[in-house]
């Protein structure tokens, strides 16, 4: 898919709804990296999108410097545009491709893996993520993950995935069929418990895990490598 402005609007209208405290989650993370990192710092942005987080972390810290990483070309290139549009894209490398073709001699200060983890099938390739963003990370660094996590079985979860179905009947043009299908390959496979979460971040180098946000059937939670 080639990059375009409809590409990127839409992009930036579609994560809005799939997560709508997602603003407040990004001045929420920018504030911790802010208050976690010296004012020269090299920063991992694992899934940059279409450069949000980019703009919201680099803007107010004009002393950082980020690796971003996106597999997907058109939101690269959207995140380039965004960089470009707000003077920071001098300060940003960038690598079409997953974390694990971030050179392993390279090492950050920081990381945010945002929205990304819950696209992953497998419990064991979550782990492998994980642990190989803690390997590219100085002991004490500060990391950022927020994604979707529940129990498909739970009757709570159930009840979160419905309101989450009426919001975007709310928010959308959309039949009620066609969301119907939307969630269909979204909202259950790869779904995992924050317990599991929180036992993931533990078994690959990271502690003082803390929940700071919690939308439906989205989370987030910050914490440092060991």
């Amino acid at each position: 898919m080639e990059f375009n402005q409809e590409i990127a609007t839409e992009y930036d209208k579609g994560v809005r709804r799939t997560l709508p405290t997602y603003d407040p989650m990004l001045r929420l993370s920018q504030t911790f990296l802010h208050y976690s990192l010296k004012e020269q710092a090299e920063v991992l942005v694992v899934g940059c999108g279409g450069g949000n987080e980019l703009k919201a972390f680099g803007v107010p810290n004009p002393g950082w410097h980020f690796t971003a990483v996106d597999p997907a070309k058109a939101m690269l290139e959207a995140a380039k545009v965004k960089a470009k549009q707000v003077g920071i894209e001098k300060r940003i490398e960038w690598i079409n491709g997953t974390v694990m073709d971030v050179p392993k001699e390279k090492h950050f200060d920081g990381a945010t893996c945002i929205l990304v983890l819950h696209f992953i099938p497998e419990v064991k390739e979550k782990k492998a993520l994980l642990a190989k963003i803690r390997s590219h990370l100085n002991p004490g660094a500060p990391f950022v993950l927020v994604s979707k996590f529940g129990d498909p079985n739970d009757s709570e979860f159930k009840e979160l995935v419905t309101l989450w179905k009426n919001y975007w009947l709310d928010m959308t043009n959309l039949s009620a069929q066609k969301v119907e299908e939307l969630m269909k390959g979204t909202l259950t496979d790869s779904s995992i418990s924050e317990a599991e979460i929180r036992q993931l971040l533990t078994d690959t180098g990271f502690h003082r895990i803390a929940n700071f946000l919690k939308t439906n059937q989205f989370g987030g939670w910050i914490c440092y490598a060991d």
